[in-house]
């Protein structure tokens, strides 16, 4: 029983330690991105609006690729880009609904599938960040941006990686013990022989004795009935 528990704790711990290298290597290069995590060419982003709804929600996680080609993307596909409102950079996630080809130059017009009009600006390659493959976590969003912020990166990072390593420092201190141990139990071994022995020995001289004694007690006896 100890050991399969022992071997949970190992596997938990593990995957604690793989998601918070995860999360640390999502938080370094969204700040190297502007912002924009990717990792192998897969790009987290969190929802943070209804105007793709049902498609999906605020504080959903969808999952972007990188684009190789913006010249293969098509009406109906969703895109990520940056955008202007009210001034500010912010990312968008809308979709497409016209490609407007011109010479060389390529460019998209995008609408959210909740807003009744197109957005106002139209997006070119330069402002693509990836397209949506289809993958959406429901509110999982929300722990991405907690990750983001250092009470979250604090909690689920380094935190984790502590106790990590603190298991980690467990096992091996009870290794050390267990490789330690037969050498003592060999020891205690010689020693309970060596006392039996000793206990053995002193009831044998003690039982010649005794009989030495009887012997004794028995050459009287028998000096005097022939007296």
């Amino acid at each position: 029983m100890k050991k399969v528990l022992k071997n949970i704790v190992s596997v938990l711990s593990w995957i604690i330690l793989i998601f918070a290298l995860i999360a640390t290597i999502f938080a370094f290069t969204a700040d190297r991105r502007n912002g924009v995590t990717s990792l192998f060419g897969f790009i987290p982003m969190t929802v943070e609006s209804d105007s793709m709804s049902p498609t999906f929600s605020v504080n959903d996680l969808i999952i972007d690729r990188e684009i190789d080609d913006v010249t293969a993307l098509q009406e109906g596909d969703v895109i990520t880009f940056w955008t202007l409102i009210n001034g500010q950079k912010v990312r968008n996630t809308h979709r497409i609904i016209e490609v407007r080809r011109e010479n060389v130059n390529i460019s998209f017009s995008t609408k959210g599938d909740n807003n009744d009009i197109q957005d106002s600006l139209r997006v070119y390659p330069a402002d693509i960040i990836g397209k949506w493959g289809g993958i959406r976590i429901p509110g999982f969003g929300a722990v991405i941006n907690f990750l983001r912020t250092q009470l979250g990166f604090c909690i689920c990072v380094i935190i984790p990686l502590v106790l990590f390593f603190l298991f980690e420092l467990y096992k091996l201190i009870v290794v050390i013990v267990e490789i330690k141990r037969p050498a003592a139990a060999e020891i205690d071994e010689e020693e309970i022989k060596r006392r039996a022995i000793e206990e053995y020995i002193a009831e044998q001289n003690k039982r010649s004795e005794n009989a030495s004694e009887d012997n004794k007690g028995e050459r009287q006896r028998t000096l005097i009935n022939r007296e």
